[in-house]
């Protein structure tokens, strides 16, 4: 086919193809000696597919004949390379941005508090799986920050789950400060003052600072977006009727083990049970202690999992309000780390 058909059925301008042809990427199948006009065969069309494809990922010549030239296996490898290699420099863009920003402000920062690095780092990691990352509300994609003279909360929420926990800072701030940090970034930030004895935070107009003795400060953008008003929703919790507390790991045990995408607890005075929407799958008791009123309680997995995997402590404290209400996951002698998670109709299994 002439090169202007070729260049519709691949995606590639006439003009790119006479570049890679040139370059030896792409030579033509066949060159007219008179004319001069080049002709390209159907079997060519992957691979001007691949390499259009690779070029748009701004991979370099020399790395797309090598991707191009090997087998399956070392492609996807060069591939995960140099993606990687991509994320890291648009880190560093980022952070350099960040800088030269502060530089035109020229404003000093609002110190917010300053806190253990491995505490923040572990409290950020524990919290934000309850983040989301969807269309529509992009709020959810990050974790709210307030800071009081006595401590500083972290919360994150994808409205099937919440999880919020409390740092008692090192130094307290003087003022009250409230922000919703990107959480893909923010997750960045923390993993590289996990080896600092101390992080200062410190807001400015638009993000905040992670500030270290020892490292690099790292800057995490604020969202404008409005976070969810979960204060509310936890004032309007209704008084809790049964409580029970169990081992996490045998619950999670318990919960792998399960077939399906539901799962089922039982809570009575002999303890938790955990079942299937299967019928055919037997229940699965577990040693626990429970106390107030008998109930059936059901949840997605991918809400419940985590829910119990998150918490801090060999055993679980379940704070239940009936079928439908949400759920209260904690430690049962360490209150730092706090889930809330929504339960499911149970008529889904009737």
């Amino acid at each position: 086919m002439p090169i202007g058909a070729f260049a519709q059925r691949s995606g590639l301008t006439s003009s790119a193809l006479r570049f890679y042809a040139d370059s030896g990427l792409l030579p033509p199948a066949e060159v007219d000696p008179v004319s001069g006009y080049r002709h390209y065969s159907t079997d060519q069309v992957a691979r001007a597919t691949v390499l259009r494809q690779l070029r748009e990922l701004a991979m370099p010549l020399a790395a797309v004949e090598v991707v191009l030239g090997s087998g399956v296996d070392e492609a996807s490898r060069l591939l995960d390379e140099h993606v990687g290699k991509v994320v890291e420099n648009a880190a560093a863009v980022r952070q350099k941005a960040a800088v030269i920003k502060s530089a035109l402000g020229n404003a000093p920062g609002l110190p917010i508090a300053a806190v253990k690095g491995p505490v923040l780092a572990d409290a950020v990691e524990q919290v934000l799986t309850a983040a989301a990352h969807g269309p529509g509300m992009p709020a959810l994609a990050g974790l709210r920050i307030e800071a009081s003279p006595e401590a500083v909360s972290l919360t994150a929420t994808d409205r099937y789950r919440l999880s919020t926990r409390t740092l008692v800072p090192v130094e307290p701030p003087s003022q009250t400060w409230a922000g919703t940090v990107n959480g893909d970034e923010l997750r960045a930030a923390v993993a590289a003052s996990r080896r600092s004895p101390l992080v200062r935070l410190e807001a400015v107009s638009n993000g905040i600072w992670f500030r270290v003795a020892d490292r690099e400060d790292r800057y995490c953008r604020l969202l404008p977006e409005e976070f969810p008003d979960y204060r509310l929703m936890l004032a309007s919790l209704g008084e809790v009727t049964t409580r029970a507390t169990v081992s996490k790991d045998l619950l999670l045990r318990a919960l792998e083990e399960h077939p399906g995408e539901r799962i089922g607890l039982r809570v009575a005075d002999h303890g938790v049970s955990v079942m299937s929407g299967d019928n055919g799958h037997p229940d699965t008791p577990l040693p626990a202690t429970a106390a107030g009123q008998a109930l059936q309680i059901w949840f997605e997995l991918t809400t419940l999992y985590p829910a119990v995997s998150t918490a801090i402590g060999p055993d679980v404290l379940l704070d239940l309000r009936g079928h439908d209400q949400p759920v209260t996951f904690r430690s049962a002698d360490r209150g730092d780390l706090t889930t809330l998670a929504m339960p499911i109709k149970s008529d889904h299994f009737a």
